[in-house]
């Protein structure tokens, strides 16, 4: 046997030695650890298992709602809307509760559900906006412009997603109040604006031309 075979013989042993040794100290700690992260992973799977059982579950009760509304069946819906149990579709259950009610003619109480899903902070930015705008245009017959404006009033600037439906709920309350002035500039606004939805448009001109021979009086 050759020296550098030798020494690569004393070297493999002295390193087997300490391996043997390392795993006499830290073995079991080592075993734990993986046990550790078996566990952890078998959880974490376990847990994806149970939200997505939930999620469907969930799903299959909030679209149950929306049937029996579609149906007319008003009651089944809230209830049905009522039971959703899901971070995700509770939010949209609570806005589809609001807009059944809306549908009911229930006014008051579809405003309060609408301000409430508007409050909840710990629903979407998205459906709080649509809440706030679909209580705004209920309040429209009857709330006066500056308790709108007040409510809305974030709204009205460039760039904002719910700018047009803000201004038009502020030009149909100042409308019915008799400030036509007001009126005529929101619904000159919407009408200007080149990102203004077609439909609301022609409501903005319809009301412009309604407009036009009070504001000369």
């Amino acid at each position: 046997m050759s020296d550098e075979s030798l020494f690569r013989e004393v070297d493999e042993d002295v390193r087997q030695e300490q391996y043997k040794k390392l795993w006499e100290k830290f073995g079991n700690y080592f075993i734990g650890l993986c046990f550790l992260v078996v566990a952890f992973v078998a959880g974490f799977k376990g847990y994806q298992y149970y939200q997505r059982v939930k999620s469907e579950a969930a799903a299959i009760v909030y679209f149950d709602g929306l049937k029996n509304a579609q149906a007319g069946k008003t009651e089944d819906a809230a209830r049905a809307l009522a039971a959703v149990d899901h971070a995700g579709f509770k939010q949209l259950a609570s806005l589809q509760s609001a807009i059944l009610l809306a549908e009911q003619g229930k006014t008051k109480e579809a405003v309060a559900a609408f301000d409430s899903v508007a409050a909840d902070s710990s629903v979407d930015v998205t459906l709080r906006d649509l809440a706030k705008i679909r209580a705004g245009y209920l309040l429209a017959d009857t709330a006066k412009p500056d308790e709108l404006l007040s409510r809305l009033g974030n709204f009205d600037r460039d760039g904002q997603v719910w700018r047009h439906a803000a201004r038009e709920i502020f030009g149909i309350a100042a409308f019915r109040t008799g400030d036509y002035a007001m009126a005529d500039r929101y619904m000159n606004a919407n009408f200007a604006d080149s990102e203004t939805p077609p439909d609301m448009r022609d409501r903005a001109q319809v009301m412009i031309q309604l407009l036009t021979p009070l504001l000369s009086k």
